[in-house]
């Protein structure tokens, strides 16, 4: 179920599917995916590895690579389908429009030139200042993400950075153009639980000052749970549940979400056993017939092995694709 894009709305995915042609068989990593984020929004977008979370990422800038392919579907940054945009077009949107933070900070930056070097480029691309005022902004934006004598540090290369600095380095050059989407990759998951928390106040501020909205690819619903708006919960390609992050945690809809939830650690139960979410991901070559969930899901019943359950809504602002969904209460 989707709705019309509305003057609020930054960007609107619709049915959107990027599958792999591979020798093996037709990997179809995003299949059917749908959902609209706000100007200023924060959305989550959660799954387990595999689930086709960053292919959606890579897709909504057009990095999708053979033997991969966009095979339909509508991509709508205020009203421009990016599906049916030109590779020169693209260009001009990435860095500008719609910037990306990466998983690993160590291989998106290159680590041949400086960091004021890869900053200096964007803003080369994508503005008209001169060198001063380039040097400048850049300047501004190493401070502004907690990065001290920035000035000097311009001239340093990435390894002379550590982790965390590195991915506030990656944060910066993201930022830097003022895009008004941002796209971050599993964003915290190489650095240690302080640089996390730390990282993720960052870029909250950060999208707040800056009046950007962010898509927030993760697997941690705990992670997201304190950043996100909404959450579109991806299985096998597809959205199996999407609300706003208060309804979705509090009552989730779909078994599996219920399953994350579920496996998040408890801070004042430390010894209690960790809960998991049996079996593992289908094949996505394969898939079963019916729900994709059905072999891992304590509720399955004969109609799960049949039907693909389509997404419904379960209330004013929750929806989720379970024929037999979860009740307010539900604990499985």
């Amino acid at each position: 179920m989707t709705t019309a894009p509305t003057d609020t709305t930054l960007l609107a995915v619709r049915d959107l599917r990027t599958w792999f042609h591979t020798f093996s068989g037709t990997v179809k990593a995003v299949n059917g995916v749908s959902f609209d984020i706000g100007k200023g929004e924060v959305m989550g977008l959660v799954g387990e590895s595999g689930g086709g979370k960053s292919v959606v990422g890579f897709s909504i800038l057009g990095l999708i690579d053979s033997p991969g392919r966009i095979m339909g579907g509508q991509i709508l940054l205020d009203g421009e389908d990016l599906a049916q945009a030109s590779e020169d077009r693209l260009r001009q949107i990435r860095g500008r429009e719609i910037s990306m933070v990466f998983q690993d900070p160590m291989t998106s930056l290159n680590p041949l030139h400086t960091v004021g070097q890869q900053m200096d480029e964007v803003l080369r691309l994508h503005t008209d200042l001169d060198a001063a005022d380039r040097r400048t902004a850049c300047i501004e934006m190493l401070e502004s993400v907690g990065i001290s004598r920035a000035a000097d540090r311009l001239g340093a290369y990435p390894h002379q950075f550590s982790g965390g600095m590195r991915q506030r380095v990656v944060i910066a050059i993201a930022m830097l153009a003022r895009p008004r989407l941002i796209i971050a990759d599993e964003p915290t998951t190489a650095l240690d639980v302080t640089i996390q928390s730390q990282i993720l106040k960052l870029m909250r501020r950060q999208i707040a000052d800056k009046g950007a909205s962010m898509i927030l690819i993760t697997h941690d619903l705990a992670v997201v749970s304190e950043m996100a708006d909404h959450i579109t919960v991806l299985y096998c390609g597809k959205v199996v549940e999407r609300g706003r992050t208060r309804d979705l945690i509090e009552t989730p809809a779909h078994p599996y979400t219920r399953g994350l939830i579920d496996s998040i650690p408890d801070p004042a139960n430390r010894h209690a056993r960790l809960k998991q979410i049996p079996g593992t991901v289908p094949d996505i070559r394969n898939l079963p017939k019916g729900c994709n969930f059905r072999d891992r899901c304590p509720r399955a019943q004969a109609l799960c092995a049949e039907e693909e359950p389509e997404l419904r809504p379960q209330n004013a602002a929750q929806w989720a694709a379970c024929h037999y969904p979860l009740m307010p209460g539900d604990s499985a």
